[in-house]
């Protein structure tokens, strides 16, 4: 299409396709909400991988993704003629990233096939082949389907609504993994709530991923029928002028491209590491029962799903600062909470249930304004908003691979030791109390700009948005 951007008309999208959008992602979020959330806690105590190996397995696919997220942002923003890509050139990655995903991960929570009792480093190897294919993927899917929203709409807040419609498929697919995490550990177990996570629960963990990735490629399928993407065509601005398209150079010459980005790398580090500590946190620091590793998820997804429908209308009211700042500090009050009270009888048999609750509202909020703060960002440069949600995924990914790797590293027991409770509280409160606060520093800083770049070349225009 040469230097020529897309011409954007104010539209309406139906209630079928913003549904139908909705569900595009719910694959990857299952697979996600088991990544982040049992994949430790599976190969720590069931294949009793020690703390390091078990670091370096997701720091393996946070670097793939990583690695990959940029390449497919700037592959998925370019037309091409060839036949497949006719398709769409959103829905086409997104249709080769749900095949990578459906043929790899249910390996990952599998026992090594003919090695289940070679050295761990073999098997380690042998685990991150299947990672590195399943994050391509994942990465394949994220990229597309972050990329399709500016491609549907113009209007900013139908796309806040399109994040808020996304981000509750998100928490809907928590909560179905939780509940069938809960349902098939209380059949297979021969004394429910009576014992903690170990090898026995081997079977438990096959048949939880073979049910949560049959019931995403389904919500795939529906995706594919339901959304139908246009072609790319010539765009003037609405004065008459003429621009060109936005191309990844101009947007590593944007200051606001860094901000944007360390905003939503913050958040996702909070929410991220918050869901892969918090089963630690339960098992290790409260002793609580094995249910609790799916019912107090389960409460905080819950609490998250209903707060979501409110943020359309919140951001329209308060502003997406003051949205974030909402959200960011009933996190960081959660955290404290979890400092000062894990030790009481009554915060493990009723308060945690409140911090779990004020959790979820605080991830529900920071992940959709971050989301809706990048699309800002984007704004009708949509031939380019691919390789900026790349970006934004490239840092993400990256530094909660190694955030959880640290964290791996330096804990001070090598194997599971019930002795060292006191160092996943201190996690979920110090590090993710801490990724809110350097978030806030974050989105004071960052004024509302939109960009286009002149027909002429040279750097890209800045004009200035409201809040």
């Amino acid at each position: 299409m040469g230097d020529d951007v897309t011409i954007v008309s104010p539209s309406t999208l139906s209630w079928r396709v913003k549904l139908a959008y909705g569900i595009g992602h719910v694959l990857n979020d299952l697979c996600a909400s088991m990544w982040f959330t049992y994949l430790l806690l599976y190969f720590h105590f069931v294949l009793k991988f020690n703390n390091a190996y078990s670091g370096i397995i997701l720091l393996i696919g946070q670097i793939a993704d990583a690695v990959s997220t940029p390449f497919i942002g700037i592959e998925s923003d370019r037309v091409d003629d060839f036949w497949f890509c006719k398709y769409g050139r959103r829905k086409t990655w997104h249709l080769v990233g749900t095949i990578c995903v459906l043929g790899t991960f249910p390996f990952i929570f599998m026992p090594c096939v003919q090695c289940e009792n070679a050295h761990q480093g073999a098997q380690m190897v042998y685990y991150a082949a299947f990672v590195i294919i399943f994050q391509f993927g994942w990465a394949a899917v994220q990229v597309a389907h972050l990329a399709l929203i500016p491609d549907l709409t113009p209007d900013e807040h139908e796309r806040t609504e399109l994040n808020a419609i996304r981000y509750a498929f998100t928490v809907l697919s928590n909560i179905s993994v939780y509940t069938i995490t809960w349902v098939v550990l209380g059949l297979q177990q021969d004394n429910p709530g009576t014992q903690k996570i170990g090898p026995e629960d081997t079977t438990s963990f096959q048949s939880i991923v073979l049910i949560t990735v049959s019931v995403g490629a389904l919500f795939s399928v529906l995706f594919h029928m339901g959304v139908k993407e246009s072609s790319p065509q010539p765009y003037t601005t609405l004065d008459g002028g003429e621009t060109r398209k936005m191309k990844v150079m101009d947007w590593l010459r944007i200051f606001p491209l860094y901000q944007v980005a360390a905003l939503y790398m913050l958040a996702r580090l909070f929410v991220n590491v918050t869901q892969v500590y918090i089963p630690l946190y339960l098992q290790d620091s409260l002793e609580l029962k094995e249910e609790s590793i799916a019912v107090i998820p389960l409460v905080m997804f819950i609490i998250g799903f209903l707060s979501s429908f409110g943020m359309k209308k919140l951001n329209q009211m308060a502003g997406r600062k003051i949205t974030y700042a909402l959200g960011a500090a009933l996190g960081i009050g959660a955290c404290i909470w979890v400092q000062l009270g894990s030790e009481s009888t009554l915060f493990r048999t009723y308060e945690v249930y409140a911090v779990a609750a004020l959790l979820g509202v605080s991830m529900t909020t920071v992940l959709i304004t971050s989301l809706s703060i990048t699309t800002d960002l984007i704004g009708q440069n949509i031939e380019s908003g691919a390789f900026v949600y790349g970006a934004m995924s490239f840092c993400d990914k990256l530094a909660n691979g190694v955030a959880v790797l640290l964290i791996q590293v330096v804990h001070p027991c090598r194997d599971v030791c019930p002795g060292c409770g006191g160092y996943y509280r201190d996690i979920i409160s110090y590090f993710s109390g801490s990724t809110l606060i350097l978030s806030l520093v974050v989105v004071a800083t960052i004024i509302p700009t939109t960009f286009h770049r002149p027909r002429s070349g040279g750097l890209p225009l800045v004009v200035v948005s409201s809040p």
